[in-house]
């Protein structure tokens, strides 16, 4: 039994946690402001003659919906129903925004459109992977008073179907004001669970948010009490736990901590806290991290997650994205790999693989596959899973299940149950994901995955091996690679066993 006192660190989640949200679909509405980030990017080879800047070769442009946009792609990338309320202006930044929005699957009949605003843009100038400059357009005062009150009109009418959640997205640009405001105040009992994010937390506990979620900058604000020098971050969260709760209005508070992950601090003070590690990336890949972080933690929770696993799908998600370019949304398939890789050799559902295996593919990944009992690991086995590895970019390695190892080897094997043996296979740093299989041959699951490469170790030649035509037909290439037969299982188990003679 935990003290209040203690701090949980990252339980384990099972990888299939991460479809659970689109499994349930939850409906989640967005309200806040919504930007366009733009990304221009290239080599800089020479400073400019006409002063000591670098000249920045434009190579690449591509924008990406932000702020309240970017939590709303997020959540339709993970399978729940978006929709966003928020004012687009109505220049070619409007336009383009609300198109990469309807692109990524987010509902906007409930945006307004403010005749001669101009859209919020952030645009970044990146040199091999670092920023040179940031240049920001945008509207220099609120929305006019008709606008408002037609985006207190469609938050109403968003609201008029029952949401699983509604987050606020609140980057100070006047859109949510005290017409607003008081509106989600109103129908505050239509919203099951209340999430905000916002630059500046005052006025927001007047509405009981279920959960806040400022970062560093935001909680010290929040409460009026500066970030000790020298005191760890994660340390200066536990100790004011009392002060930031009630501030935030009695619910719970999830403060963000970049590379020093999260920390959630439950409205209930006898529950312990909990804290996240994250996965650092370079600061320039943060942007949009605390959007992702935001709408994952809504979407689970609405999808019936546990607070507690709710926070490290959240964390897993930002760290997905931190180690993108640019402005990214972390996918159901992107997610699922990450809790994967935080528990190796955890087994993986055939659904959760292929959800994983269109993400390493939308990115142009190789994928390996090679399928086996690997029952008692040795040597060979570790050599043979190295080399398969360096064919590509993921390695996949599907155990026989043990009823399959029992017909193929006999009654007396698996030596070691399916559990055990893909806990000992998945650690092997060059496996990245581990599956099982009941048929005696992995025919079915090859056509599923449809690998880039198949191999077999063993004395073979690909025409030998029954799944070389389906490998082919499906476009990829069956490879034989290297076996130390002296250092077979049955090999062992036979030493063993004239030991026990």
């Amino acid at each position: 039994m935990r003290t209040p006192g203690e701090t949980l660190i990252d339980p384990t989640v099972p990888a299939a946690l991460a479809g659970r949200i689109a499994e349930r679909a939850p409906r989640v509405v967005v309200v806040g402001d919504a930007l366009l980030d733009g990304w221009l990017s290239g080599p800089a080879r020479r400073l400019g003659r006409d002063g000591p800047v670098p000249v920045v070769e434009l190579a690449e442009s591509r924008t990406a919906a932000g702020g309240a946009g970017n939590a709303a792609a997020n959540l339709a990338a993970l399978g729940a129903r978006s929709e966003l309320v928020a004012v687009l202006g109505d220049d070619a930044g409007g336009t383009e925004l609300r198109e990469l929005l309807g692109a990524a699957g987010v509902g906007t009949a409930h945006c307004v459109t403010e005749p001669g605003r101009v859209t919020a843009v952030k645009r970044r100038l990146m040199a091999a992977g670092q920023a040179v400059a940031r240049y920001d357009a945008g509207p220099t005062e609120p929305p006019r008073s008709e606008t408002t009150a037609q985006l207190v009109r469609a938050l109403e009418a968003a609201l008029a179907e029952p949401a699983d959640a509604v987050v606020v997205a609140d980057y100070g640009l006047g859109a949510l004001d005290g017409q607003v405001r008081a509106e989600l105040a109103r129908l505050r009992d239509r919203i099951p669970l209340l999430v905000v994010d916002a630059r500046a937390f005052s006025g927001w506990a007047e509405l009981r948010p279920d959960v806040l979620t400022p970062n560093m900058d935001e909680a010290t604000a929040l409460i009026g009490a500066p970030e000790q020098d020298g005191a760890g971050r994660v340390e200066w969260v536990l100790t004011h736990r009392a002060e930031l709760t009630r501030a935030a209005g009695g619910g719970e508070v999830l403060v963000t901590l970049d590379v020093d992950g999260a920390v959630r601090l439950p409205a209930d003070p006898a529950e312990p806290a909990q804290r996240t590690v994250a996965c650092p990336g370079p600061e320039s890949r943060a942007c949009g991290a605390g959007d992702t972080f935001t709408a994952v933690t809504a979407a689970a929770r609405a999808a019936g997650i546990s607070p507690e696993q709710a926070l490290v799908l959240a964390q897993c998600a930002a760290d997905v994205v931190v180690a993108q370019d640019g402005t990214a949304v972390c996918t159901t398939g992107a997610l699922t790999a990450r809790l994967a890789a935080r528990d190796r050799g955890g087994l993986l559902t055939h659904r959760d693989l292929l959800a994983i295996v269109e993400e390493h593919r939308r990115r142009g990944s190789r994928i390996v596959f090679t399928n086996g009992c690997f029952d008692v690991l040795h040597r060979g086995h570790v050599a043979y899973l190295r080399q398969a590895r360096a064919l590509g970019d993921v390695l996949i390695v599907a155990l026989n299940d043990d009823e399959s190892v029992a017909r193929l080897k006999g009654p007396e094997r698996p030596v070691n149950p399916l559990e055990d043996r893909a806990g000992v296979v998945g650690a092997i740093e060059c496996v990245d994901l581990v599956t099982s299989f009941a048929d005696d041959t992995p025919a079915a699951l090859i056509e599923a995955v449809r690998p880039d490469v198949y191999t077999k170790g063993g004395d073979y030649t690909p025409q030998m091996l029954p799944e070389t035509p389906i490998v082919e037909r499906l476009g990829g290439e069956v490879r034989v690679l290297d076996y130390l037969s002296d250092h077979s299982t049955t090999a062992i188990v036979g030493r063993i066993k004239a030991g026990r003679s």
